[in-house]
Parts: C-alpha cells; sequence; structure tokens
C-alpha cells in the first residue's frame, strides 16, 4: 500500500500521474462532485442563514466507500482536484467526507500534468481555499433557488408540459437569442447600389490586367443610372496614390470562450465538443488546464516559445509580447491555454488532432513579429464629373505571424471592404483604359443569428457567465427545447445592375441566394413564450447588468472580499417576494397570436402553444362544435405564421388511397408525422413530406418498416403482451413502454423461454433494477 493517497477528478488524469509520482503515491479518482443538493425543499434551509444539506448521491456511492477505505489505510491524503472553484469545492466536499480537516489537508494545483509541474506542486502543497469553495457554493446555492423556485411557477402559469425550467444564466441566454430573433423577424432589408469600376493597365511586366475601383453609393436606381450617364465619353485619369506602411498583429493566446469561438470557426465544432477534446488534452498531458479566463503565459513557457520560433522560423520572426486581460477578474497567477511541450507539435488521437494543431499554431503565432503590408489607395479622376473612384491593394512584405496562423471572424465582423487585391504599378496623371463601370444593388442585412461560439462571446463581453459554465448553459438550453441549432435555407432574390460599357448603359437583373444559415441558434416558440414571462414578472433575474453584477459578487467572494450568505440573502428577499406576487396575480399564458377568421365557419383563427408544441386553432373549446388542431411545421414559428399558411397545415390527416383493402392516411402526431394503415403507425422519413407524400411513396415504406419490425420481433406473448425483441445491443423483453435487458445466458436460450419464465425475468428486474453508471459531471 502506498504512503500517499492522492485524488483527482479523472480516471485518465490519475494514470497519467500515477507514472510521474511513483510507487509513494496511489492515484485514484472522485469522478467529478461526490455530493450535491438534496431535491428535498430544495436542499438549503433559508431559515439557518441559507446553510445548504448535501448529500452523496446513490451513483457516488461507491466511489465513496473505496476513498474512505484506502483514507484509512493510507498515512496521508492529497487532494489534486482542479484548479478552478468547482475543483475547490470537490476538495471540500471530499474532507468532509473522509473526515479529513480542511486547514491542514495537503491541496495541489497545477496548470499542466508534466513532471515538473506536478512535482512542483507535491513540493509545495497548500490547504483548501475556502473563499474559492464560499464562492462556489453561492453559485450553486442561487442557482438551485432561481431554479426550484420559478420552474413551478412556469409549470402552474402556463398551459403547456410541466418540464419546464428556469435558470439564472440559461434564461438570459435564451433572451440574447430570443431578442435577436425578433430583431431578425422586424428587419425590413433596404437597397442601395454600389459603383463598381473594372480598369485595365500593364503590370510590372508589361502584360494587360484588370483592376478594380469603387465610387460612392447611389441611393436608388435612377441616381444610379443618372451617374453612369454622367460618365459616358469620359476619359479616367490616376488623380493622387498614397502608398501607406500598415502591420498587422497576431491574437492573444487562447482562454476558453476564444479557443471556443475559434473552434467553431475553424473546425466547426460545437462548444461541447471543443470542451471535451480539451479536457482530453489536458488530462493526456499535451495542454494546460482547460477552463481559464488569463492570456498570461508563464516565463518557463515563453523561453519555450522563443526557442521553437528561433529555430523554426528565424530570429527576424521572433517578437516577445506579454499579453494582459481586459477584463479585470481574470486570474492573472493561470495561464493561457498552450501546449505543455512546444516540440510536441501534433498528436496522434484523430478527435484531438486538429484542435491541439489549432492551439499550438495560436501559441506560436502569439510571439512572432508583426506582418508587414504595403496599402496602396490610388484616386482616379472623371473628365465629365467632379466624381473621384477609389482602387484600394494591398501587397504583403512581411509575413510574420501569418507564416503560422490567420484567426477567423464572426459573421457580423466581416465586410465586403476587407477583402483587397493586387494593383498594377500605377503613376499619377497615368490615363486609364474603362473596360465597364457598373452600378450593381445591394441590400442591407439583419444581424446573423448567433452561433454557439457568438453566444459565448456575447455572454463574455456582458460579464455573464465564467469559463466552467459556458458549455454547460449551452447545452442545457438546448437540452430543454428553448432553443434550436438548425440549418436554415437561402432565399433567391433579383437585384438589379447598370452596366456602362463602350458608352452605352444596359440595365439586368440578375439572381442570388440570400438568408443562409448554417449551425444557427434559433429560439423555439417555447422559448420565446418563457422568455416574454420570465421578462415580465421577473425582470432583475432577467436583466443583464444584474446577472453580470451577481458574476462579480461570486469573484468578490472568490477573494475574501464579502461574505457569501450576504449576495444571497440580497437576492432572496427581493426575489421571494416576485415569485409570491407571480403566483397570485399572474394570468396563465398561452402564448396565444391571432391570425385572422376561418372564411368557411366564420370561427377565430389563433396559433398558440399547446402541451406539446405550438400549434394553430379553429374555434374556441367553450363552443358546440370542438375546435380544430393542427401542429406547426418545425420551421415555422407563432410569431411569423401567416394565415394561408395555417389554412394548409389543416390538409392533415390526408387519405393517400387503399392498400390491402385498407386505407392508408399520413398525419402528424405528437412525435412527428406517421403514415396510419391497418390500426398501425409508421414514421416517416425526415426526407419526406406528409403534405405532398403520394401512396406509391407510402407503400414502401409500410413494407420495409413491417420487415424491419418481423426481423426485430423473435416472439410474442399475445396475452400478457410480452415481445422478445432483438435489438443493437441483444436481445431483450418490452412490456408497455418498458425495456428489460436478458442475461447472456438467457439470450442464448431466448427462444425456448417460456411464458413463466419471462414473467420472472420482468418481476426480478423489477424487484433490482440495474444500477446506471455514474455519470462524470463536470466534463464539458
Amino acid at each position: 500500500m502506498a504512503k500517499n493517497l492522492l485524488i483527482v477528478e479523472s480516471p485518465a488524469k490519475a494514470k497519467t500521474i500515477e507514472k510521474i509520482l511513483g510507487e509513494d503515491f496511489q492515484v485514484k479518482s472522485c469522478y467529478g462532485h461526490i455530493r450535491d443538493l438534496e431535491k428535498d425543499d430544495m436542499g438549503i434551509d433559508i431559515n439557518k442563514n441559507y446553510a445548504p444539506r448535501y448529500i452523496v448521491p446513490d451513483e457516488k456511492q461507491k466511489v465513496v466507500k473505496e476513498l474512505k477505505q484506502l483514507a484509512k489505510k493510507s498515512d496521508e491524503v492529497w487532494l489534486a482536484t482542479d484548479e478552478d472553484r468547482e475543483g475547490e469545492a470537490i476538495s471540500w466536499h471530499l474532507c468532509e467526507v473522509l473526515g479529513l480537516d480542511p486547514a491542514t489537508t495537503k491541496r495541489i494545483v497545477f496548470h499542466e500534468i508534466t513532471k515538473p509541474a506536478i512535482r512542483d506542486a507535491v513540493l509545495r502543497p497548500r490547504t483548501v481555499d475556502m473563499n474559492l469553495v464560499d464562492a462556489q457554493q453561492a453559485r450553486r446555492i442561487l442557482d438551485r433557488i432561481v431554479g426550484f423556485e420559478i420552474s413551478p411557477v412556469l409549470w402552474r402559469k402556463m398551459s403547456m408540459r410541466n418540464s419546464l425550467s428556469a435558470g439564472r444564466v440559461q434564461s438570459v441566454a435564451v433572451r440574447l437569442i430570443a431578442e435577436r430573433e425578433r430583431e431578425i423577424n422586424a428587419f425590413k432589408a433596404t437597397s442601395s447600389f454600389k459603383i463598381e469600376a473594372v480598369f485595365n493597365a500593364p503590370d510590372i511586366s508589361g502584360r494587360s490586367v484588370n483592376f478594380k475601383a469603387e465610387g460612392g453609393k447611389r441611393k436608388n436606381a435612377e441616381d444610379a443610372e443618372s451617374f453612369l450617364a454622367s460618365c459616358i465619353g469620359a476619359a479616367y485619369t490616376v488623380a493622387d496614390i498614397q502608398v501607406k506602411p500598415a502591420r498587422k498583429s497576431p491574437a492573444s493566446p487562447f482562454t476558453t470562450s476564444t479557443l471556443q469561438q475559434e473552434a467553431s470557426r475553424k473546425l466547426g465544432y460545437s462548444v461541447s465538443k471543443t470542451m471535451l477534446l480539451a479536457q482530453k488534452l489536458y488530462e493526456s498531458g499535451y495542454i494546460t488546464y482547460m477552463r481559464t479566463d488569463s492570456v498570461n503565459l508563464s516565463d518557463t513557457a515563453l523561453q519555450d516559445i522563443h526557442s521553437h520560433v528561433k529555430t523554426q522560423y528565424s530570429d527576424k520572426y521572433l517578437q516577445p509580447r506579454k499579453y494582459k486581460n481586459k477584463n479585470e477578474s481574470a486570474q492573472e497567477a493561470h495561464e493561457a491555454i498552450r501546449p505543455t511541450y512546444m516540440d510536441t507539435t501534433s498528436v496522434d488521437d484523430a478527435d484531438s488532432k486538429r484542435l491541439y494543431e489549432l492551439i499550438w499554431k495560436r501559441t506560436v503565432a502569439s510571439q512572432m513579429a508583426d506582418a508587414e503590408l504595403e496599402k496602396t489607395i490610388a484616386k482616379i479622376s472623371i473628365s465629365t464629373n467632379k466624381e473621384e473612384l477609389t482602387a484600394q491593394g494591398e501587397v504583403l512584405k512581411f509575413d510574420g505571424f501569418l507564416k503560422v496562423y490567420i484567426e477567423d471572424k464572426d459573421d457580423d465582423e466581416m465586410s465586403e471592404e476587407e477583402s483587397e487585391g493586387m494593383l498594377p504599378p500605377l503613376r499619377v496623371n497615368q490615363s486609364l483604359d474603362l473596360n465597364e463601370l457598373k452600378a450593381i444593388e445591394r441590400f442591407t442585412r439583419p444581424a446573423p443569428r448567433y452561433t454557439e461560439a457568438s453566444l459565448v462571446k456575447k455572454l463574455e463581453e456582458l460579464g455573464i457567465g465564467r469559463p466552467s459554465t459556458y458549455a454547460p448553459t449551452i447545452s442545457t438550453i438546448l437540452k430543454r427545447g428553448y432553443v434550436e441549432k438548425r440549418d436554415k435555407e437561402g432565399i433567391r432574390r433579383d437585384y438589379r445592375v447598370l452596366v456602362l460599357r463602350n458608352d452605352h448603359i444596359t440595365k439586368t437583373s440578375e439572381q442570388e441566394t440570400t438568408g443562409a444559415e448554417r449551425s444557427k441558434l434559433f429560439p423555439t416558440d417555447l422559448g420565446l413564450v418563457v422568455t416574454d414571462f420570465l421578462k415580465e414578472y421577473f425582470a432583475d433575474v432577467m436583466d443583464y447588468g444584474f446577472t453580470a453584477k451577481i458574476e462579480e459578487e461570486f469573484d468578490e467572494i472568490a477573494d475574501g472580499k464579502k461574505q457569501w450568505t450576504k449576495t444571497i440573502d440580497g437576492f432572496y428577499k427581493p426575489f421571494k417576494k416576485d415569485v409570491e406576487k407571480t403566483l397570485e396575480t399572474a394570468e396563465r399564458i398561452k402564448g396565444e397570436r391571432e391570425l385572422g377568421t376561418d372564411p368557411a365557419s366564420g370561427k377565430r383563427v389563433v396559433a398558440r402553444m399547446g402541451r406539446y408544441g405550438p400549434m394553430v386553432q379553429i374555434g374556441e373549446s367553450n363552443e358546440e362544435e370542438k375546435p380544430r388542431f393542427a401542429k406547426l411545421k418545425s420551421h415555422q414559428s407563432i410569431e411569423t405564421i401567416g394565415l394561408d399558411e395555417a389554412f394548409e397545415l389543416f390538409k392533415l390527416p390526408r387519405n393517400l388511397g387503399r392498400f390491402e383493402d385498407e386505407d392508408v392516411t399520413v398525419g402528424v402526431g405528437r412525435f412527428g408525422p406517421f403514415i396510419a394503415h391497418n390500426k398501425k403507425f409508421y414514421s416517416l422519413n425526415k426526407n419526406m413530406d406528409p403534405y405532398s407524400i403520394t401512396l406509391d411513396e407510402a407503400i414502401p415504406l409500410i413494407e420495409e418498416k413491417r420487415k424491419a419490425k418481423d426481423e426485430r420481433t423473435i416472439k410474442v406473448f399475445e396475452k400478457e403482451k410480452i415481445q422478445l425483441l432483438r435489438g443493437p445491443y441483444g436481445l431483450y423483453l418490452k412490456q408497455g413502454l418498458r425495456n428489460y435487458k436478458l442475461t447472456k445466458e438467457q439470450q442464448q436460450r431466448a427462444a425456448d423461454l417460456t411464458v413463466e419464465e419471462v414473467k420472472q425475468v420482468i418481476e426480478e428486474l423489477k424487484a433490482n433494477p440495474p444500477q446506471k453508471r455514474a455519470k462524470k459531471k463536470r466534463k464539458a
């Protein structure tokens, strides 16, 4: 038995550290949090200064039991959970459960899992930082209060399913997405005409080349045509040339949020995938800790990077830099995300390879020289009017950091002017040959919808959330059904082009695709309705500034400047009054919008939220004739659907015809579109439209699904309504909606199982259900 027991959060990290420390240490994992607040009565004693009541959940009992046994046999227990507030809280919970004194138990932290870092940490242990523990407790308790108090209000006041919930950060994140959506829906595009000329001039070798120049925008087609007409017969001369040096500097090393943003833009990774891969790289010893808001690099790391730049690219590419955080709350003692060893330029794991190389390149580039450019601006005069055209070009004189890395930008940061090409050599008073002069209609665009990464960026700008919260927040709002991530197809749009060529103006109309979006966050109707309700009755919880202020108070608690109970108390008392007032006075909300009147019946047509989602309704429930309902399509919204679109939805269910002397109908139910035939139901494939599917398309689907079901079914006990089925993980029993897994021995003789044996298997599994595997809570 090793003298020392060292406890970490994950088993992958445990293996790596145990190899480093050797036989004196036994390294074990606690698999993340080992305690949580009780579910009953919030798990918080409001009357005893918000004292939390913690329990060890069932799935962690085995882990805790093993750690207790190992702790008793060890001379000393060391705690090496992650270096953030969550990790500090886990160390404190371990002390509480294992009977250790937080004031004397050795606690070590490290930014990277390397031999020098681990050994240095062991030589300089500290104790549990109770200020960090209090900050984490404050966040957990406040979030529990918000969730437990508001969620029942939503259940009672909204005519929808009882799985609704609210959260201090998640609800604000949904508000951001909802407000952006409404901004887009309200946006009215306006057009103007962009003036663009194409000239011809000799390049350095004397070969004739084309280059572009631009003029001022024109408000409408008449102004544009008037300008083109004024240029008929004109001579074009280079009036002025300015050559300006320019520089581009590299971006700072990665923080959690900038890594999430750049991995999204460059690699197409979701925030959760980025964090999963980053955690894997950290635990394998390849990168420093992946939850950080610091851009700082250690002196040792800087030496390593500088040496690598000199060796690989030469001295002229090196430009030592120290980066500082704009955010005052960032912890400068921590480091940015960087490789632990710069000579490791890649990793073998295919999943992690692209992310590691991104981190490596960004880190190296941060210590490299500026890129040097030469920017040329040429002004071109028009002999027939006082206007000037402008041609711009840039030449890269020294690539500097661009040799390694170029930072990408979000949609809303892009501009047409940023893409500048090369210009041929020009001189003042040089005459230019005009190929053509165009006036192209261009439309204003609304702000783009958020991606996961741009939402993280916005939350960070507003001071809402911290590195450890971004990924869980996005996962929560997607899982709750308040937001969905999807693509949007673009629409074709005409635009006008006026062309002056050979002193003759022609007018044409061309087409472009506009509004196409990929992997963007859209609020669902449920998200919009819940957001409106919370904004009306819980203004503080939904206020961006208030939410950011709470985050600052957590930081003050972590710095020992404020007591955590004062923050909770300052929030809870006014919040509790809002809860009680809302329960007493708020009306039930349906999220209803009136669309018009049904001409056939004269009844009111509304779009509203139903128990299972957004729908349209003709008539009222209090009328003699029952109202008619139809579910909205996935891309439709209560806020934007029109009356004609609503009537289209009532075309379902449709009778497609007869097959095997039975009607074939298509409809939409709780779980999506389906075909009904002979009292059996078959879900439509994703590419099938219930509004246009034909009988000839439906029959093969029925036959295919029927065949698949037959192959899946081994045996049926009709009287007991029990089925023996084949699934992807082997044979199992199904009774009603519940499945019961068979043992290997039972599967081998499944065909011979009697009804008595089958019933006994089900009864035993009901009495002793299999234990679920413990989930690692902190894997983002």
